[in-house]
């Protein structure tokens, strides 16, 4: 499949559902059973290159006319799984997040108000067609949202230093009733040694989200273009799972003061990676 530009595009993490082909209705089944069995399937990069692209002409194409027939493929235990790109409707879940992200002037020159008006209206009317409908892919821009490494383990890490070709490699993924019975424990713990946290909200929006998927689903944790921001010494030594779930076990047994130096060195990691996004 020919690619919209060589450049990389970097600085989104991503955290994916893949379901095991039983899951989807007939003739979505099929639809992806032969998908699966593609060898020229395309990328992250290129669903990237392909939503910048829309941004070029005047108008610019806010969301996607077509839903995306693509999805990442993955087996589990001889298990064929698929997570559907779904781009069109992230693409209006993400309109919602563009104005806490950019100000107002950039935010007009890039989307226009009427570009984002008649976008927010397609979706209003799709969405009354499909109450149901949700992501099988959610995205964090400059981070790695905390609430995400809850769900894996360091034992799950997978890290690949890369090439001049191939560019390094940073994940996790863990079995859905894993990552189920994580969030719930967490939970257990937060809401027992802590008032109030943005890791509980955060925790509760995305188990209820797994809910939402078959219990044979997979759940990868993924660094995306991360990895071309972190130098590679830090993407290296980056045990961000693991830490999180040592704060966590120090809630556990009362030990504050240790979960305090964890929560400490998690967010100074993860603020420095933000503010790279004002650098020049």
């Amino acid at each position: 499949m020919p690619k919209v530009s060589s450049v990389v595009v970097p600085y989104a993490a991503y955290l994916r559902v893949y379901e095991p082909l039983g899951a989807f209705p007939e003739p979505e089944r099929s639809h992806w059973a032969r998908y699966a069995r593609r060898s020229d399937r395309p990328s992250y990069q290129d669903e990237l290159r392909r939503s910048l692209a829309d941004l070029l002409p005047t108008p610019p194409v806010a969301v996607p006319v077509h839903e995306s027939s693509d999805a990442f493929v993955a087996e589990v235990d001889g298990v064929v799984c698929v997570c559907p790109w779904r781009t069109r409707l992230r693409g209006w879940q993400a309109l919602d997040e563009l104005a806490e992200e950019l100000p107002a002037p950039v935010l007009d020159a890039v989307l226009p108000p009427v570009v984002r008006r008649q976008a927010a209206q397609d979706y209003e009317r799709w969405l009354a067609r499909n109450p149901d409908a949700r992501p099988w892919i959610r995205t964090a821009t400059w981070q790695v949202p905390l609430n995400w490494f809850v769900l894996v383990s360091d034992e799950e890490r997978r890290y690949e230093k890369g090439t001049a070709e191939v560019p390094p490699l940073l994940r996790y993924r863990t079995p859905m009733v894993q990552a189920r019975r994580r969030v719930a424990r967490a939970l257990r713990t937060l809401k027992d040694t802590v008032e109030e946290s943005p890791l509980i909200d955060g925790l509760l929006d995305v188990g209820r989200w797994l809910e939402e998927f078959h219990p044979r689903s997979l759940v990868e944790l993924d660094y995306g273009g991360l990895v071309h921001v972190l130098p590679a010494g830090e993407l290296e030594g980056d045990h961000s799972a693991a830490e999180v779930a040592e704060g966590i076990a120090a809630l556990r047994r009362g030990d504050g003061a240790a979960a305090g130096e964890a929560y400490v060195r998690l967010m100074e990691r993860w603020r420095a990676v933000r503010d790279r996004r004002s650098a020049n």
